[in-house]
């Protein structure tokens, strides 16, 4: 599609990164909740995939696709193009953006769920309900309640 304003191009490329946030947050275990703290730790919920999935996007974009070539100041010269694979590709670094945010996140819950067991004697039917978990922040959840 044909655009002479570099800024709707910066803008359907954050839309498409923030829908890849929106389909992280959907596939973890996060869900569509605002960011909350357990013990501590600090969990992004989906407002925060879809934003750092809307920056990851616009980033790789800038840097690397066909933005890599727009004056963000200045006289145009040409005409701006955005292709469909550009939008494809801002809205799978925006899921694997967020994605890295999510990795980081499960992995601070495992640490604290570790600690927080080595400091209880767990019942045998606790460690059965931690079999069960499908989830770190769940894990994290049930050595809290035991």
């Amino acid at each position: 599609m044909a655009l002479t304003n570099p800024w709707l191009c910066v803008l359907y490329v954050s839309l498409a990164g923030a829908l890849g946030g929106l389909v992280n947050a959907f596939r973890s275990d996060n869900g569509f909740v605002l960011p909350t703290r357990i013990k501590g730790v600090w969990c992004p919920g989906a407002l925060w995939n879809v934003l750092l999935g809307s920056i990851c996007a616009l980033t790789s974009w800038a840097l690397y696709g066909s933005g890599a070539g727009i004056d963000a100041v200045g006289s145009q010269r040409e005409q701006i193009s955005l292709k469909f694979g550009a939008l494809a590709g801002a809205l799978i670094v925006g899921v694997a953006g967020a994605r890295w945010l999510t990795s980081e996140v499960d992995k601070t819950l495992m640490r604290q769920t570790v600690l927080e067991v080595a400091k209880k004697h767990l019942p045998e039917e606790v460690c059965d309900d931690l079999e069960e978990c499908d989830s770190p922040r769940k894990m994290l959840k049930t050595v809290i309640a035991a």
